[in-house]
């Protein structure tokens, strides 16, 4: 990014608002090192810009949900997976919600995955298509230039519809090319895209040493995210109960490539009241980069081995919590402090059969099978 890129931003904000604006709060990827945001900075002062504070881009787009949760939602404990699925890569982060406080866990990163792939599936369809119909070649840059723009936009018309129509006037050796493509058409051929992104959400969980199950909640940004069969694929990987924020999946969804931007105006509208003093002591990498539980920490009280979970797995140290015990004793209580592990219990539920009704029904469907084979034996 240059100055004359931020300055562009800068005035089309200033006009938008009719006033100067003169600070800012910018996102960056995970894998952004402090080398390169000094650079950022240093671009931005070019610019005129302060900045005020840098986000990293799944804090960022927690933040955005968060900030519209009602007063019982907030603050609850859980592990949020953001995917931030762009054009040229994408990245997958797993975050811990705990009291408030944002910590990431793990990232994962293919920087050769995304929108771009989704382009060149229909690209190469689209040839396909045209040198059947015309026994002419693509080879020169002009037409698969004129393909290429034209596949984006088929791919951003079946992210809304079920079918998608292209029409490119002289594609080559002077032929008109028209063409049309439905959504299973093109999502059997995306497949191995759809499944390196579905892939690489899985690894990142796994990096962190957790469980699908211990994911509270998902969260899609990103253009690429748009693509229904992205979420859904996404979406499968998890119990029902977690939602899967993005808007093939849930119709309250936040628009996908607006997350970065909405949260950093945010987080801005927050510390716009702060000194420059104040906002560096609070970003501090010894106050954000903090270490995390790698097991839950509770206690046992009495002789009943009552327990209660008092600090969840990855949740920020040093930590403190506040909690009250009804203790039904007159004398002194033993309290132990323990470390607790997490087990996935597994329950198979057996089918039952009540009664002769179950036993009538069970040979009804055993002489209904032999007759189905009967036939079928006299078919063939």
């Amino acid at each position: 990014m240059s100055s004359r890129d931020l300055i562009r931003l800068r005035d089309s904000a200033s006009d938008f608002l009719e006033r100067k604006v003169t600070d800012a709060v910018i996102t960056v990827p995970t894998d952004f090192s402090d080398i390169q945001k000094e650079a950022l900075v240093a671009v931005a002062k070019a610019g005129e810009l302060e900045v005020l504070q840098i986000i990293r881009e799944p804090v960022a787009a927690v933040l955005a949900y968060a900030a519209r949760q009602i007063p019982e939602e907030q603050g609850v404990d859980k592990n949020i997976l953001v995917a931030d699925l762009r054009g040229t890569r994408c990245d997958t982060a797993v975050v811990a919600s705990r009291g408030g406080m944002y910590t990431i866990l793990a990232t994962a990163h293919d920087y050769g995955l995304g929108g771009l792939k989704l382009d060149e599936v229909l690209v190469d369809y689209f040839s396909k298509e045209f040198i059947k119909k015309h026994k002419a070649d693509l080879g020169n840059e002009r037409s698969l230039a004129k393909l290429r723009l034209e596949a984006e936009g088929t791919k951003r018309t079946l992210s809304l519809g079920t079918s998608a129509t292209i029409s490119i006037e002289s594609l080559a050796d002077g032929y008109d090319f028209y063409s049309t493509i439905n959504r299973l058409r093109y999502e059997l051929s995306a497949k191995k895209v759809f499944d390196q992104i579905v892939s690489l959400v899985e690894n990142v969980v796994k990096r962190v040493e957790l469980d699908l199950l211990d994911i509270g909640e998902v969260i899609l940004l990103g253009g690429t995210s748009h693509t229904p069969k992205i979420a859904f694929g996404i979406a499968t990987l998890f119990p029902d109960s977690v939602s899967v924020n993005a808007p093939a999946t849930l119709t309250t969804a936040l628009i996908p490539s607006e997350l970065s931007a909405r949260s950093a105006v945010i987080q801005a509208s927050l510390i716009a009241e702060f000194n420059n003093e104040d906002i560096k002591q609070s970003t501090h990498p010894a106050v954000t980069i903090a270490p995390y539980l790698s097991h839950p920490i509770g206690v046992v009280i009495g002789e009943d081995n009552s327990s209660q979970a008092m600090l969840e797995a990855q949740t920020a140290a040093p930590a403190r919590r506040i909690t009250q015990f009804d203790i039904q004793s007159d004398g002194d209580v033993i309290v132990r402090i323990c470390e607790g592990i997490r087990e996935i219990v597994v329950e198979k539920v057996e089918r039952q059969v009540n009664g002769e009704k179950g036993r009538m029904i069970g040979k009804k469907r055993m002489k209904m099978m032999k007759r189905r084979r009967k036939k079928s034996a006299i078919a063939y």
